[in-house]
């Protein structure tokens, strides 16, 4: 939905707590409705048709109110204009997962002839097999960040990234990735910042991908996808979106657009205790390496001394479980679960070892997720550690940027 931004700037706190609310007093209620309707009445057949062929032409929103909801949602429409707010862009357009986001953003693109895409890895597990697999006719070229404008073709539609990447935290120069790009547009994966940390647009990328089932929801119980772009985009989106059926439920809609006015405080409040959590595990002599990006944010990735799977089954507070960003704390390991759709070799070379685990902080006191962590890693200490007469364990090192830890 194109904002409607306030003439005088507010803070990004206010934002996520007032942006898709304007109208809500002239409707006379204080929390956002919740509209599931499926289709909605017309008694005049004639401008509905206008509307139609409005829509089919341009990919504008219909004026008036929706004709069909796979075409628009009030509810939905509030999240995306609270969200693209939140990101200082144009617009936003919400889909039923973020893969269905992604989906749709590669069939603007390859319906225009442009079937090519530059990619850094590493991405999200899934969105590295969709664009390896060529599912949708896509031809992906993987290179370093400097080889960008060097992998740039004619019938290149899309350079895409993800900073913090999942699941190694490595970070990335958007703004020099954008001028790399030239005109072509640079899709940046923003779900593990969220604009809390970044705000990819003003780097310079033209969309910003979210899973919104992550840290825009909050709570574990809700899925979702968005990319917010400018309006131009925006409207190939929705156009794509209607022809495919992947939107987002109503009730999704509320529940992220509810996520949103606790995502500063959530985002701040974890970040804060992955903080002091990643200086902890630096210390320990259990763990060889920790990822920690120096934009902060809630997620830490760290290799084991040991074996990760006695990790992963000694937790007991800490919930072992793929996704991320709620308000509990989950851990996992990448080569198994999120990334084990990635050929083998890609993994390694792009820093994803068989050593590593990938946590998502979440609200729960440090000293009791730093005991879990602590007991789950001396689980097996006595079978891990080594002989006398052997080599000393390696110290962990510093939190670092993922740059400084992996080859780019």
């Amino acid at each position: 939905m194109t904002t409607n931004a306030s003439t005088t700037p507010r803070a990004l706190a206010t934002e996520a707590v007032h942006a898709g609310r304007e109208d809500l007093a002239d409707l006379g209620v204080h929390a956002p409705p919740l509209d599931l309707s499926t289709t909605y009445p017309s008694y005049d057949s004639r401008a509905e048709a206008a509307r139609i062929d409005e829509f089919a032409t341009t990919g504008a929103r219909p004026d008036g109110p929706p004709v069909y909801a796979r075409l628009d949602n009030p509810t939905t429409a509030r999240f995306e204009t609270a969200l693209a707010r939140l990101e200082g862009t144009e617009s936003a357009v919400a889909f039923a997962s973020g893969m269905a986001a992604l989906t749709a953003t590669l069939m603007v693109r390859i319906g225009m002839g442009l079937h090519h895409v530059v990619a850094v890895r590493p991405l999200y597990g899934c969105s590295d097999h969709l664009l390896t697999a060529g599912l949708l006719g896509s031809e992906v070229t993987w290179v370093d960040p400097a080889g960008i404008a060097d992998a740039i073709r004619p019938d290149t539609g899309l350079v895409m990234v993800e900073s913090p990447a999942n699941p190694t935290l490595a970070e990335l120069d958007l703004r020099a990735i954008a001028h790399a790009c030239g005109s072509v547009p640079l899709l940046a994966d923003n779900t593990f910042a969220t604009p809390v940390l970044q705000r990819p647009a003003e780097s310079g990328a033209r969309l910003v991908l979210h899973s919104a089932t992550k840290y825009l929801g909050g709570h574990g119980d809700v899925m979702g996808g968005v990319v917010a772009c400018d309006e131009d985009f925006a409207r190939k989106l929705r156009q794509v979106r209607f022809a495919t059926g992947g939107v987002l439920h109503p009730l999704a809609g509320y529940l992220l657009l509810r996520g949103l006015s606790t995502l500063p405080v959530r985002v701040r409040a974890a970040s804060a205790t992955a903080a002091e959590l990643a200086r902890r595990l630096s210390e320990d002599p259990r763990i060889a390496r920790v990822h920690y990006p120096k934009l902060g944010g809630a997620m830490i990735a760290f290799e084991v001394a040991g074996d990760p799977h006695e990790v992963i089954a000694g937790v007991r507070l800490i919930t072992p479980a793929v996704s991320l960003g709620s308000v509990d704390s989950l851990i996992q390991h990448p080569a198994s679960i999120s990334h084990r759709i990635v050929a083998e070799g890609d993994r390694r070379s792009s820093g994803v070892s068989d050593k590593l685990l990938r946590m998502s902080v979440g609200l729960e006191d440090v000293e009791d997720l730093w005991r879990d962590l602590d007991c789950a890693l001396s689980a097996r200490r006595a079978e891990s550690a080594p002989s006398a007469d052997s080599a000393p364990s390696p110290r962990a090192e510093s939190p670092r940027t993922e740059d400084e830890t992996v080859p780019a």
